[in-house]
């Protein structure tokens, strides 16, 4: 599966790794594969304003994108939904005071699809809970597209905070059923089961498909198994090519000429993320364009701060030419429509797609890309009928 292609997102989808409180992971475990996933890329959409807002929304088709469900099947996502609904988040921790706290609340406090849009929010009590940085564990979306089982989802969430102590701690067995979400199976209360079905087949797809390598232990009373705990260390064929750490954007034409300039690495990402590459690629052009500008990083800074670009034609001038045109019709299209909506947009264009050529130019110069400038111009066309009408085929 494809990794989730973060330059095209926007917000806090961009990030790629999810801060999820620890409670909110403890009580998970009876969620389906989809619904744990569904759980995770709902919370960082919302992240950056979990306190400040009291609903968050998100595009559904790039909700379904995120979470590698690509079905038109939207009674399936609805029963997903509602599985967060009626699943109870329980915690039990202690405060800044050293005081023990417990809590109760369902995952998500209502959640609605309306108009391809999908609105949703937390109960003020959880939303506190998931806010808090002290507790939490870093969830690659990347890799959870990856994995194809719930229990092996659920047994990575429940190692990855554990990855800098090297081990998980000894877990009761009845714990550890609970974190799997096979509690209350009478089948799972032989171990010879639950080692067959569930332990094997969940470590051998962590260890497959995620950044750490676990490995089990257990302890015995008599010949009985009682406890497990699960040695933990990074996989370094994947550590590397998974961490969100901006390397996707490295391999942009436009983070090329923002470093030819003498732009830093951390700035050149910085500006990327923040603006957007259309809009970086923008203020290079006309930055490059002024004459007697003695520093076009200042210039450029300047024009991204300040949001100014090209002037404004001036009388005389020779109009576009219906190419420039048309590709100006299109970005403007662009540019009307939401955050979302745009992830959405370049999404399904690139899923039509089949030459690898095509993709990655894509990838690379998004609606600019030369390679698919017919596309593109068909492509919007049919999502704005008569947007690029009287340019002809120039």
């Amino acid at each position: 599966m494809d990794d989730i292609p973060r330059d095209q997102l926007s917000g806090a989808l961009r990030r790629g790794a999810v801060k999820k409180h620890v409670a909110a992971i403890h009580v998970s475990g009876k969620l389906t594969l989809l619904q744990r996933k569904l759980s995770n890329v709902l919370l960082l959409n919302a992240y950056d304003t979990l306190i400040s807002r009291a609903r968050h929304q998100i595009d559904a088709r790039t909700l379904c994108l995120m979470i590698g469900y690509n079905s038109n099947d939207m009674d399936t996502l609805k029963q997903s939904l509602r599985g967060l609904a009626e699943t109870v988040a329980e915690w039990d921790m202690l405060d800044e005071k050293g005081q023990q706290e417990w809590g109760v609340s369902s995952l998500l406090s209502y959640a609605k699809l309306k108009g391809g849009v999908c609105e949703y929010a937390y109960s003020p009590a959880l939303a506190e809970k998931l806010n808090d940085p002290k507790v939490f564990a870093l969830i690659n979306l990347n890799i959870q597209r990856r994995f194809t089982s719930g229990h092996a989802l659920a047994l990575y969430e429940n190692c990855y905070r554990f990855v800098r102590t090297g081990s998980t701690g000894w877990w009761p067995l009845d714990l550890f059923r609970r974190l799997m979400g096979v509690d209350g199976s009478a089948y799972y209360e032989t171990f010879k089961h639950l080692n067959a079905k569930v332990i094997k087949p969940a470590v051998d797809e962590v260890n497959r498909s995620s950044n750490i390598l676990v490995t089990p232990e257990t302890k015995k009373q008599g010949r009985a198994v009682t406890e497990i705990r699960f040695r933990i260390r990074e996989n370094p064929q994947l550590a590397i090519l998974d961490l969100d750490d901006g390397e996707g954007m490295r391999h942009g034409a436009v983070y090329s000429r923002l470093r030819d300039l003498g732009v830093s690495d951390r700035l050149a990402r910085q500006w990327l993320s923040a603006h957007g590459e259309e809009q970086v690629l923008e203020k290079l052009d006309y930055v490059e364009s002024r004459k007697n500008v003695k520093s076009k990083l200042g210039y450029l800074t300047a024009a991204l701060e300040g949001n100014f670009g090209a002037p404004p034609e001036r009388a005389g001038e020779a109009a576009p030419s219906p190419r420039a045109e048309r590709l100006r019709r299109i970005l403007d299209a662009v540019k009307a429509r939401t955050p979302t909506q745009r992830d959405a947009d370049k999404r399904l264009f690139l899923a039509q797609l089949s030459d690898a050529r095509n993709r990655e130019d894509f990838e690379k110069h998004g609606w600019m890309s030369p390679l698919n400038s017919a596309r593109i111009a068909a492509f919007w066309e049919e999502m704005s009928p008569g947007l690029l009408a009287g340019l002809g085929d120039g």
